[in-house]
């Protein structure tokens, strides 16, 4: 796992002045705790392009494995972010077909399979997590690349006449030209869902490359206007393959089904194994994780590294589970128990973890449980994406359930419903819950009632000064026309949104500031598209997820150590604000603080902060969610350096 960073200068440019490389360094610098093993820079004077890369070791970690990697014929570069987890495969294969190595890097082969394949096809080859940038020198072009569900990160966008790209925002901010102005409508979309989806991003002019898609454009494209979107294509697409196993079902009993996904969950997890370093498991206690280091425990002639991380006293976590099945599998286990001064004192680093805002509490205990295992580690696996991919969460079949009894009420009964719900003077703590309620009842469809479901805030534009909600990508209905399985709508957005946006984002970024590589074998995209293929209820039953995991977990482990409700982290955030945070949340929400930005209407953000909702989870969500953004913009008035003026001003300067 490694930080890239590159730029390109194509314009004129007043901004960035002089050979670009030593700029190119400086922006890596600040992602060295993504690569804390390398640095390196590669730089093409005569167009003007510089790209650099600081590099975490996993695999071969001799001087071969070095970035930025030139192709032996000398066309390509590359800086490479990342793991390709088949690439001895590939390795075997391209070595028939002529192709020399001289190292054991899985960049080296990807450069190869390039080579030897062209970049799309060889992307179709690839099984793994990644992010590059490979400058084809003989056409001039440039052209980045993210795997298939945006496992790792990559930014893009312009400063003054030079276009820039990198691992993390952090590494444009170091450039003193970096124009850091806000983007007042991407904030809108952060407010609603806590996080801001690709392509848009926190600063006007940058982006996000979307997930499974490629970026490629030439000297003569860039010297033109330049919208982005015209270059982006993408090579593999969540919605295409979930249609395609739709419409082709597995057709086996339950037992060879089971079977099916045991063996490429054995050869999955397998591939994660391999590291040249020392490899551990993130062991929950739940049925995800268990069943990965069961898979690995059974490949393994060694006891596994296992860490699990639990809050207070263990009563209201799953810590004794996770001992109990690492008892019972014969792990080397270590546990952390959270003290709320843990996670309170972790609140403040968030902004500089995270890097984006982010509101999803679960970071707190992300971080810790990597800063745990960092010592003893290098590469964990864990058990994401089983809920995305095997209807884990209950309110895959509560909307579907909901939906199924709103669709019972005939349509203009339902409008009318909800316009009359809305219309009524509701007290301050229960606005938002049955504004909620109306905009439920009045769904169009099933894809807009979830749309509801996961708004945080409902009306981003009542708190925003100037600020205009752009479309997003839920499709409400219009989409998809052959998905029309609720669940398995549902199911769909939240792999495309939660998994690619709150639960990926907030795993690298965590895991990565403590220089740790994480792997995930339930998100091979093998895994991912054959769990498409499989009936619903394979799926969930009796409105219970993960069926055939749960079935494929008792072949390793006793029903009674995972059969159980559904826990999670649970602290008692309410009681923070209220108690030890309130001082840190006041100042944060405070109005004078907020009219000095002039980007929030300061009456509706105290109304919400001083009248507790009935609703308590839902006043946390929302209040974190102002807190985290207010925390990040807090950290960005201050980093600002000093020759760019007083840091007071920064927040109103950007928006």
């Amino acid at each position: 796992m490694c930080g890239i960073v590159g730029l390109w200068r194509l314009n004129p440019d007043t901004t960035i002045r002089g050979p670009i490389g030593p700029y190119a360094e400086r922006m890596a610098a600040a992602l060295t705790h993504r690569g804390p093993d390398d640095a390196g820079l590669w730089e093409d004077a005569t167009a003007d392009m510089a790209l650099s890369h600081r590099r975490l070791s996993i695999i071969d970690l001799s001087p071969e494995g070095h970035q930025p990697m030139a192709s032996p014929c000398g066309r390509y570069v590359i800086v490479f972010n990342g793991e390709i987890y088949n690439f001895r495969a590939l390795r075997r294969e391209l070595a028939k077909l002529g192709c020399l190595f001289r190292g054991h890097s899985d960049t080296e082969v990807l450069l190869a399979a390039i080579v030897q394949w062209g970049l799309d096809n060889a992307l179709r080859r690839l099984n793994g997590m990644f992010a590059f940038a490979l400058w084809d020198r003989r056409m001039h072009c440039l052209h980045l690349a993210r795997d298939r569900l945006g496992k790792k990160p990559l930014y893009f966008g312009w400063i003054g006449g030079t276009f820039a790209f990198a691992s993390e925002l952090k590494a444009f901010r170091v450039l003193d030209a970096f124009p850091g102005k806000l983007n007042r409508d991407a904030i809108s979309l952060y407010l609603r869902f806590g996080y801001i989806p690709a392509p848009w991003c926190i600063y006007q002019g940058f982006y996000k490359l979307r997930q499974g898609s490629i970026l490629s454009f030439d000297r003569q494209q860039g010297r033109a206007p330049f919208n982005p979107a015209q270059c982006v294509r993408a090579y593999w697409s969540a919605a295409e393959i979930a249609q395609a196993g739709i419409d082709n079902p597995l057709d086996s009993n339950e037992q060879h089904t089971i079977d099916l996904l045991q063996q490429l969950l054995e050869d999955a997890t397998a591939q994660r194994m391999a590291a040249d370093v020392p490899i551990g498991a993130f062991l929950s206690g739940g049925v995800d994780s268990s069943l990965i280091v069961s898979l690995m425990q059974a490949q393994s002639a060694t006891p596994v590294k296992t860490y699990a991380l639990g809050f207070g006293d263990g009563t209201n976590s799953e810590t004794p589970y996770a001992r109990a099945i690492a008892s019972y599998l014969g792990t080397d286990h270590t546990e952390l128990h959270l003290t709320g001064k843990d996670a309170i004192d972790t609140v403040p680093e968030l902004p500089d973890i995270v890097d984006e805002p982010l509101a999803d509490f679960a970071q707190v205990p992300n971080y810790l449980i990597a800063r745990m295992a960092r010592p003893h580690a290098k590469v964990v696996l864990t058990g994401d994406g089983g809920d995305e991919l095997f209807c884990g969460y209950s309110r895959f079949n509560a909307t579907a359930h909901q939906w199924r009894n709103l669709q019972r009420v005939p349509r203009p009964v339902r409008k009318l419903a909800a316009v009359v719900l809305s219309c009524r003077s509701w007290p301050a703590g229960e606005q938002n819950k049955w504004m909620k309620s109306a905009l439920r009842i009045g769904a169009r469809s099933v894809d807009a009632l979830y749309f509801q479901k996961v708004s945080q805030w409902l009306y981003p534009s009542a708190l925003l000064i100037g600020a205009r909600e752009p479309s997003t990508t839920f499709p409400d209905g219009g989409k998809w026309p052959g998905i029309t399985d609720p669940v398995l709508r549902t199911l769909l957005l939240d792999l495309t949104h939660y998994l690619a946006e709150v639960i990926l984002v907030k795993v690298d970024r965590t895991s990565m500031a403590n220089g740790l590589e994480v792997r995930s074998p339930l998100l091979d995209y093998r895994v991912v598209e054959w769990s498409w293929h499989l009936p619903r209820h394979m799926k969930t039953r009796d409105r219970q997820g993960k069926w055939i995991l749960r079935e494929l977990l008792a072949r390793y482990l006793p029903r009674p150590l995972f059969e159980r409700p559904k826990q999670g982290f649970g602290a008692p955030i309410g009681q923070w604000l209220a108690g030890p945070l309130r001082g840190w949340a006041e100042d944060l929400l405070a109005p004078e603080r907020l009219r000095r930005q002039g980007l929030f209407n300061p009456e509706p953000v105290r109304r919400v902060w001083t009248t507790r909702s009935s609703d308590s989870r839902q006043w946390q969500h929302r209040i974190w969610n102002l807190l985290m953004l207010q925390a990040w913009l807090d950290r960005e008035a201050s980093s600002v350096p000093r020759s760019s003026g007083d840091a007071e001003h920064r927040v109103s300067d950007a928006v």
